[in-house]
């Protein structure tokens, strides 16, 4: 679980530091620009970043559920290079799935537009600007959003199906909370993560507004990296034990 939970946490940090950096520039300066090469980069992490958090949300619904569903072989099961296995495809699949739909995307000819009424580079706002047919943006949106949103979303759902299958046969109650709050935390970062992104993504030529899909950006790129370890920090008993010893060892050390 903490293997997944660094590549989590190191995942957040990269997003946040990939964008917000900039919207703080121009939140804060008048000149509200940013360059062709800077934007296309900042498209390619994004994305990137966004896929992979994506598909390791969905690697950790495996992990839940062996642990719960198969506890007796979870050391087995789990084997470090099998979690290895599935870090490494979910970078993969984010950096791939950045690559194809940031080379479509900055491919589009603008005309001239080159206002973009966004708070950030992200890919519907660059297709707003284009002047030709984005059909196959589109699809590519689509497609995109069916292999590193819909799949491991439905592959997160499968899991915990099982896992409160599993819960449910469990007589004693206190076996039963405890078991239950194991994934807790993983399932409020879980919901947090795909609901937006799902309806946002799946329809890319929906009539829903600009400031409806910025709001969607700021929530990905500031709010869910802030409250991801605080969700999996106050559900630890570990860290709770660890603050709980750092607050007494300062309160004994002023005295």
């Amino acid at each position: 679980m903490y293997f997944f939970l660094g590549h989590l946490a190191f995942v957040d940090i990269c997003y946040t530091s990939s964008g917000v950096p900039q919207m703080l520039t121009h939140f804060l300066l008048g000149k509200k620009t940013i360059s062709f090469a800077r934007c296309g980069t900042q498209l390619f992490f994004s994305l990137a970043l966004g896929g992979t958090e994506f598909v390791l949300l969905s690697a950790m619904a495996c992990d839940r559920y062996v642990a719960v569903c198969d506890p007796l072989r979870y050391m087995a099961v789990m084997s470090p290079r099998l979690c290895v296995a599935l870090a490494g495809v979910s970078w993969l699949v984010g950096l791939a799935n950045s690559s194809v739909e940031t080379a479509v995307t900055m491919h589009l000819p603008t005309c001239g537009h080159n206002v973009l009424n966004h708070v950030a580079c992200e890919t519907l706002a660059l297709v707003r600007l284009a002047c030709v047919d984005v059909t196959l943006n589109q699809v590519v949106i689509v497609v995109s959003s069916v292999v590193v949103l819909l799949l491991p979303c439905c592959l997160v759902c499968l899991s915990y199906v099982h896992i409160v299958t599993t819960i449910m046969k469990i007589h004693s109650t206190q076996g039963c909370r405890k078991t239950f709050e194991t994934c807790t935390s993983h399932l409020t970062v879980v919901s947090m993560s795909y609901g937006m992104a799902l309806f946002t993504y799946l329809h890319p030529h929906s009539r829903a507004s600009a400031e409806q899909h910025k709001v969607v950006v700021l929530f990905y790129a500031v709010v869910t990296p802030m409250l991801n370890p605080l969700i999996y920090s106050l559900r630890n008993k570990d860290v709770k034990a660890a603050a709980k010893w750092v607050l007494m060892w300062s309160s004994e050390s002023k005295h």
